[in-house]
This record gives C-alpha cells, structure tokens and sequence, in this order.
C-alpha cells in the first residue's frame, strides 16, 4: 500500500502558521515580481479567483472583497517543506519526496488501520508544523493520487482517504465523477486526445486496452491505465536522480539597459547553478546564456539571444563559470534595448569523479579552487546566501525580483523569528 500525502493551499498555509489572523480570510500568494495568482486559500477560490490570474487585474477586485496578497516567500517555503518531510519520514522507511508540498511513503509491512495511520499522519503534521494535509492511501502511487483528490474535495471523509474501504461499484462510480484530465499523469493535450477517442473519465481510462493506449500514446499512459486497475507499476523511488540541467533564471523587477547590469543578474544566477552543481556532485560541459527584452510590450524594440557554448573541460568552478558566461555575454549584449530577463542553464553534466583531461589547457590549481569554492559555499549555508560572492555579482541589484508584500522570513532569519509575549 502507499500513501500520497499533500499539503493543502501549501504556500497559503505555511504564511498563516505565522500570522493566525489570516485565518478564515481571502488570501493568495504571487509567483516571482509579484505577477500572478499562484497559490490560494479556499476563500479566495469561492470567490472566483482563478490560478494564474494577473495580480494587476485583480487590484480593485482585491480592495472590494478584502483579497489578501503575500510575495512569494520561498526561503520560507522551502524550510516548512523540509519540517514536513522530516515528520513524514518518521512513519515510513520508504519515502518519496515528489515536490515541495507532496510525499510518498510505502506502507507495506506496517499492520493496523491505515485509515487510523493516515489519521494519524494528518493530526502529527498539524500539531508539529501547523500545516493542513491530506492522505490518500491505495494500492498503486496513481490511485494514492486519486485518493488524495477525494480526500480534499469530499469532506466527509475529514481528510483521509483509503481506496480500499470503497467496495468494486463505488471505486467505478467514483472513477466516472473524475474528469481523464484530473488523473496524474494525464496532462491537458493528452485528454484532449482520449476525449476525441471518447475516454471522458477515469473509469473509461481505466477500462481502455492497454495495450492499444501503448500503441497510441506511450508506455507511460498504459503505465497509468494498469494502475488505475489496481496494478502497481511506478515504484517509490527513495533517492532522488540527479538533475540532468539546471536552470537558473529570473525576471527583473524593473528594465535594466546596460551590460554592467546584465552582467551582475548572470554572475548571480552562476553563482546559483554552480552551487548546485556540486551539491549533487556533477560538473557542466555545456553552458547555455540568454537575455531578452519583454515580449508584452510590443511598442517597445524588441531583442532575444540565447548563445550555448560546449566547455573545453567539464567544470564546477564558479569561477571559470563566470568568466565564461560574461565572455558570452559581451558578445550577444546589445545596447539600446529594454532588458526584462535573463539566464543560464548548466548542461552535459557528468560526475565530477570523471572529468576528462586536457593535455593543453592551463588552469588554476584544481584543489585550491576546490576549496575555494567549498568554502564559500560553506559560508553561504551557515550565513545565508549571498553572504560571500564574487564583485561581478555587483551590490546594489536595482533589478532585483520585486516583492512589495514580502512577510518575514519566520524560520530562516534570525531577526525575523517570532517572539511569544
């Protein structure tokens, strides 16, 4: 059995933990300079509030109802999320942690009422977070999904949901009330396609041949199709693969129009991707730049480049990164332009135990840059990010991201945590 475990309105939740009053009130959070709808509570979406909707159009909306709007907070986040998998982990040897606000744990061997366990979970989370959950528990990680969706609509079942309480015609019944679209793994081109072949709902999804779904779409679907009939075919996978690029990539909270500027925002997101680059222990062969203007203002003149260039060796070195990344930069920047975003994508990654030489190339000492780089992300980790970095990462930042309705950083910054009176 696996149990699929996800935080309600994840973002929403984790700024209410904080600040209580905002419970039982309209609220959202927005994406990155404030830009649109990317979290909300359940009153905000009874009051019609879409997902992904532009925060600029919902200003007098927001005035009207009392609508409530926060910065994204990801530091905030990110720490929450880790509290929350650390409490889960607890409950289960086999643990998947699949995004930021959701987990898989494997419940095979572990006796007693699995509803009374997901019980159990949901009020644990609750009394040491703060944060709300919802457990689906099922034979297969697509029911588990399944489950989870039932939990949080319905709530009859106070936010626990087990597959196999419900008898063979009510699991049919209730697999007809779910659109093909909602099952995982189904995304919105590919039920466009089964609703042309007159697949609707789950329950005729999971009715399909299988093997008829291989031959149209991929394995994967007929993957799906097999578990949605109760036959387990995705395994939990316990340690997470490495990534096979980073991407590192903002965009700015106001135009910026000079090379200088542009150069810091790159040295800035190297920075980034290096550092996780080797916290998964990897090096780039590959390095990939891009700027452009804002494609939303049409008056304006516009301008895109995006430049990759393979590196003569693999490399972690923030250093080497940089200087190669500003090399590129200087010759697809051109002036005149009204700048809106930029970034850089780390590829042809490998281990860093299997670095190919090179007879001819001089670089600097690769130990002392080792450590170097060790620690200065040493330092960032123990007094937050930025806290050492190279001067072409610049320091004033004019184009930062723009977050007018930041909160506190409750959990990750000293001066910031909460004091109880």
């Amino acid at each position: 059995m696996i149990a699929l475990i996800d935080v309600n309105n994840f973002y929403v939740s984790c700024q209410r933990v904080f600040e209580p009053k905002l419970e039982g009130k309209p609220m959202v959070v927005l994406s990155n300079n404030d830009g649109c709808v990317i979290s909300r509570s359940a009153e905000a979406k009874a009051l019609g509030v879409k997902m992904g909707a532009p925060w600029h159009q919902l200003r007098e909306f927001a005035q009207e109802t009392g609508l409530i709007a926060y910065s994204s907070n990801y530091a905030l986040y990110a720490d929450m999320s880790n509290r929350v998998m650390r409490v889960l982990g607890m409950f289960s040897p086999h643990q998947e942690v699949y995004s930021i606000d959701e987990c898989f744990l494997g419940l095979n061997g572990i006796g007693g009422d699995h509803t009374e366990l997901g019980q159990s979970i949901k009020q644990t989370v609750m009394q040491w977070t703060g944060l709300p959950v919802c457990v689906g528990i099922a034979p297969t990680k697509t029911l588990a999904k399944l489950a989870n969706h039932i939990a949080k609509k319905r709530t009859g079942f106070a936010g626990v949901c087990e597959w196999a309480k419900f008898s063979p015609a009510q699991q049919l019944q209730i697999m007809r009330e779910i659109e093909v679209g909602d099952v995982w793994g189904v995304g919105r081109k590919i039920s466009q396609r089964l609703n042309q072949q007159g697949i609707y709902s789950a329950a005729d999804l999971a009715q399909a041949n299988s093997e008829q779904i291989r031959a149209r779409y991929s394995v994967v679907l007929q993957r799906t199709v097999e578990e949605l009939n109760g036959h387990p075919c995705i395994q939990i996978e316990e340690m997470q693969p490495d990534k096979q690029q980073i991407l590192c990539s903002r965009s700015f909270g106001q135009p910026i129009y000079t090379e200088q500027q542009l150069a810091e925002a790159i040295s800035t997101y190297i920075a980034r991707a290096a550092e996780k680059l080797r916290l998964q222990k990897s090096v780039a062969a590959s390095l990939s730049i891009f700027i452009r203007t804002n494609p939303f203002r049409p008056k304006d003149p516009q301008y895109s480049r995006h430049v990759m260039l393979p590196l003569s060796q693999a490399t972690d070195d923030t250093l080497k990164l940089t200087q190669v990344a500003l090399w590129m930069l200087a010759r697809i920047y051109q002036p005149g332009f009204s700048y809106a975003k930029a970034g850089v994508m780390l590829s042809d990654l490998q281990p860093n135990t299997a670095i190919q030489g090179h007879l001819f190339l001089q670089t600097a000492d690769p130990i002392k840059r080792a450590e170097l780089n060790a620690t200065m992300d040493e330092i960032n980790r123990r007094w937050g990010r930025g806290s050492i970095c190279l001067a072409s990462v610049g320091v004033n930042h004019a184009w930062k991201m723009k977050q007018n309705s930041l909160s506190p950083f409750w959990t990750t910054r000293w001066t910031d945590i909460p004091r109880a009176k």
